[in-house]
């Protein structure tokens, strides 16, 4: 048998684990909450899931990465588009969602909830 590492399962899984921000044990590590992974009947590998903050703050960070700069420096209208990208991922059903994202993006909350209601309206037409 490989290493847990190098076992295709942990290949496939990984940028999974990565993007979420969750992080990869050994499944004599695994904790109750965590989801342990089999491979033909053998436990592989563990994953320990963030907690929702930490996830804002891994999806934030993300997105400052695939747009190659702080998001407070996007225009309005990119910002928009982020904020509407949060909502559909569920950023403002975390506790203090909207200050968090209001300060990434460098607006006051008032300015999100406008973008969010913004939204909201359109969809309504």
């Amino acid at each position: 048998m490989t290493e847990a590492g190098d076992h295709p399962l942990v290949a496939a899984v990984k940028p999974l684990v990565d993007a979420m921000g969750a992080e990869l044990l050994g499944p004599e590590q695994a904790q109750a909450d965590d989801v342990v992974l089999a491979w033909e009947g053998e436990d592989v590998i563990a994953v320990r899931l963030p907690q929702l903050s930490d996830s804002l703050d891994h999806i934030l960070a993300a997105m400052e990465r695939r747009h190659g700069r702080p998001l407070a420096e996007l225009d309005r209208r990119t910002k928009q588009e982020v904020v509407r990208t949060l909502e559909a991922r569920g950023a403002f059903s975390v506790r203090h969602g909207v200050e968090t994202v209001a300060g990434a993006l460098g607006v006051s909350r008032f300015t999100v909830y406008n973008y969010l209601n913004r939204e909201n309206g359109s969809k309504a037409e």
